[in-house]
């Protein structure tokens, strides 16, 4: 291949690459919801800390920002299940392509509620 055809070849595969995710979403992970800094959340249970971190910067080419955000969010994400969370909410904005997470879990209660339960309860009841 002549250098000069390298060229555009070249070029288009710079262009392409700040298009590109280098973070996939593992299983489970979608289940995992983000919650903005700063809010609070009541009835939660903390489940620890989660540290994450992408290059911000790939040589003298420096990423979007919203794409490292992105990616950062999507790492929390992914090891919030493994701390049996299903919240994960940033402790401070991203610095230098890192980031810390509270992974949370709700306390809520698994099945009906009473009242769902009662409701059941008589249907299910034999009439006399």
């Amino acid at each position: 291949m002549r250098p000069i055809r390298l060229l555009p070849l070249l070029l288009a595969a710079t262009l392409a690459l700040p298009a590109c995710t280098f973070v996939k979403m593992a299983p489970g992970a979608d289940e995992v919801s983000v919650v903005a800094l700063g809010r609070t959340l009541p009835d939660c249970e903390k489940r620890g800390e989660i540290e994450v971190s992408v290059k911000d910067r790939l040589g003298p080419y420096e990423r979007d920002e919203l794409r490292v955000r992105d990616e950062l969010e999507t790492l929390a994400r992914n090891e919030a299940p493994s701390l049996a969370a299903d919240t994960v909410q940033p402790k401070a904005p991203p610095a230098d392509g890192e980031q810390r997470f509270r992974p949370t879990a709700a306390r809520v209660r698994r099945g009906p509620s009473p009242r769902a339960r009662r409701r059941l309860w008589t249907a299910r009841r034999p009439s006399r």
